[in-house]
């Protein structure tokens, strides 16, 4: 028998034939709409998994909130990218998961718009109307209140509107459903000749980090290399946006079922606000984003313990904060 598996081993080999990773399926909030797949669809395309170890071949998605979070611990690999407000969320609700690594590292990426005739022209001008954001507990319930504080106002001043996308929220502007929606890209770049910016995040908010990599801790003891797989492929995923940002957009346009230039034009944006993070954690990103679900009764005052959420152990050294 031993002679026998030798001979179809030496067969195997001289053949070519090299044995692959089994290929895995993970979750990313909004994969095929938004910016945050794009690292993502990178490796994928270049191979970047499969040189760290792991062959991920698909991507499970979802409307945001705390829906991805139940996509990760329902999927066939415990490990997805999700808003950080839902992972804390998820976590004061008893749900036992870890951050691993960063995402998305600001909101940057974000803006609200009205009508090219809305009679609203200033954030002053909200105080009374409806305001559009996807999910409870989402990225863009949480600045949409804070863009409401900003403007001096309190929350009870304006009605906020669940819509369930950010596709969903610009149609309810256009039939008059809300005053002011949210919209990022690649939606803005596609459809920003249909409505006015009212307000760019960027000129309004620090660094406030948007999602990160989760997974149980199941998964971390008994496949560590898998994640650190996942982790350094996600990386070099960055790392090639940043470099080679017109072949990157194709290859994304492709992923999301874009125009090629289109997709370009979306990557290029988010260079240009630092979008993606290589793994590392902003954790004064990260506070800003807890003062945030705060403002949404998402979590009692107060600040969280990283130490008892964050593990660090999967980043290459470089990245550890």
């Amino acid at each position: 028998m031993r002679q026998l598996m030798s001979l179809c081993l030496a067969a195997i080999l001289a053949a070519g034939i090299v044995p692959t990773a089994k290929s895995e399926e993970i979750s990313v909030t909004h994969w095929g709409a938004l910016m945050y797949g794009a690292p993502y669809a990178i490796a994928m395309e270049k191979g970047f998994f499969k040189e760290a170890g792991i062959d991920i071949t698909g991507i499970l998605t979802s409307q945001g909130g705390g829906t991805t979070v139940r996509n990760v611990l329902a999927g066939g690999l415990p490990y997805g990218e999700v808003a950080l407000s839902a992972a804390v969320a998820a976590v004061q609700e008893g749900i036992d998961i870890r951050v691993v690594n960063g995402g998305a590292q600001t909101v940057a990426d974000m803006l609200f718009v009205v009508m090219p005739d809305s009679p609203i022209k200033s954030l002053k001008d909200i105080k009374g109307k409806k305001i559009a954001y996807t999910s409870p507990k989402s990225v863009t319930q949480m600045v949409a209140i804070m863009t409401v504080e900003k403007a001096g106002l309190k929350q009870d001043e304006v009605t906020l509107v669940s819509t369930g996308g950010i596709g969903a929220g610009l149609t309810a502007l256009g039939s008059g459903g809300v005053d002011v929606a949210p919209s990022l890209d690649p939606v803005w770049s596609r459809t920003k000749d249909k409505y006015r910016p009212l307000a760019m995040l960027k000129d309004l908010f620090p660094p406030i980090m948007q999602t990160v990599g989760i997974t149980t801790p199941e998964f971390i003891n008994k496949s560590p290399d898998k994640l650190r797989a996942i982790i350094n492929g996600r990386r070099k995923g960055v790392e090639f946006i940043h470099a080679n940002p017109a072949e990157a957009g194709r290859i994304f346009a492709k992923a999301y079922n874009l125009d090629a230039a289109l997709g370009e034009t979306a990557i290029r944006n988010m260079i240009s606000v630092d979008y993606w993070s290589n793994g590392r954690l902003d954790f004064k990103g990260m506070d800003e984003m807890v003062r945030g679900l705060q403002l949404v009764g998402g979590l009692p005052p107060g600040p969280v313990d990283w130490s008892k959420i964050v593990d660090q152990r999967f980043l290459p050294n470089d990245l550890k904060s």
